[in-house]
């Protein structure tokens, strides 16, 4: 699909996906948010430190990640994006490790703060805390590849608040000067925090203003998993064609709070929250499945009740695994003696 010069024609990407894979995709949107949900209880129950939530981003998690090669593309992704670890190869089991920070965390193990995925088999880049620090290290992974003539694809994703770091636009302005190969993603949930996004740009909208940097933009509803799927599939072959980055600006909504350490009833009216449950991309989807007939209400229902009981046999197992011994903590942080 070409998408040079396209601007917010959403009709472009109203392709249907086939029923195996808007099936497999409903999957993977359900797991991560029952995975999430049970995350937020760890927390409550003093288990675990903090949480970062997914829910409201899932289908442009998964449909980003689904246009990839996995083991091939390159991802640097942010603390929000379990849907798309998981769409990459994380298992459940492997993130509630890392939230209950256990000896055997595949990220760091037990070293830094839950939500900072990094595998080297999955093409992963290990991220840090500092917003938009991830954006530049996704443009510097392209310009390897475009140097060493290799068709692997970055993509790289972030928040709207990422937006108005100074990371994300030089990172955008080498991309575009140099052609680079790199799908650059906005989860825009309308909120840096508590900060809404009209308070931090005087143009918020990126399919505009990424032709100011030599990108080309696209606008999206990033909660209807078959227009962000398309949109991600031909920014993905637009870079793999050598013909540039893309800015997808995915129009998504924040379902919790910024984080467990946060209360968005200070600043979010309770009419804002119960509206913006109308556009849950897991039912948005679920309708879908039902109205082609891949599915039946019950039987959506069971497949939901199965992941959640995995997700429990998962989350025991977790926390039985195994605590990092105390010697442990100092392990590449200060000199051992060499013998």
């Amino acid at each position: 699909m070409n998408i040079e010069g396209l601007r917010t024609v959403e009709e472009t990407f109203e392709q249907a996906m086939p029923p195996d894979l808007l099936l497999h995709a409903f999957k993977l949107m359900v797991t991560a948010r029952e995975t999430d949900k049970l995350c937020w209880m760890l927390q409550r129950q003093g288990k675990a430190s903090f949480v970062i939530s997914c829910q409201g981003h899932e289908a442009t998690q998964v449909g980003c990640a689904l246009a990839l090669q996995p083991g091939k593309d390159i991802v640097a992704p942010y603390y929000r994006d379990l849907g798309v670890a998981l769409t990459l190869g994380f298992t459940p089991y492997e993130h509630f490790l890392s939230v209950l920070a256990k000896r055997d965390d595949p990220t760091s193990a037990a070293r830094q703060m839950p939500s900072h995925f990094s595998s080297p088999n999955m093409r992963i880049i290990t991220g840090s805390s500092p917003v938009a620090t991830q954006v530049p290290h996704a443009v510097g992974a392209a310009l390897a590849a475009k140097i060493l003539n290799k068709t692997e694809v970055c993509m790289t994703f972030c928040g709207e608040g990422a937006t108005s770091e100074g990371y994300f636009m030089e990172a955008l302005n080498f991309a575009g000067l140099y052609k680079l190969g790199v799908v650059f993603v906005i989860e825009n949930n309308g909120y840096a925090i508590s900060v809404p996004y009209n308070k931090q740009s005087a143009l918020p909208n990126w399919e505009v203003k990424a032709r100011s940097f030599g990108a080309e933009g696209i606008r999206i509803d990033g909660c209807d998993i078959e227009k962000i799927y398309a949109a991600a599939t031909a920014a993905v072959e637009r870079a793999r064609q050598a013909q540039g980055p893309t800015v997808i600006e995915a129009l998504v909504e924040r379902f919790t709070s910024h984080s467990s350490d946060d209360d968005q009833r200070k600043y979010r009216s309770q009419a804002e929250l119960e509206c913006i449950q109308k556009r849950d991309p897991i039912d948005i989807t679920r309708r879908k499945i039902i109205e082609r007939k891949i599915l039946s209400e019950k039987e959506i229902d069971q497949l939901i009740d199965d992941i959640h009981k995995t997700l429990m046999d998962d989350l025991e197992k977790a926390e039985a695994a195994p605590d990092p011994e105390p010697e442990y903590a100092l392990k590449w942080v200060v000199e051992e003696p060499v013998e």
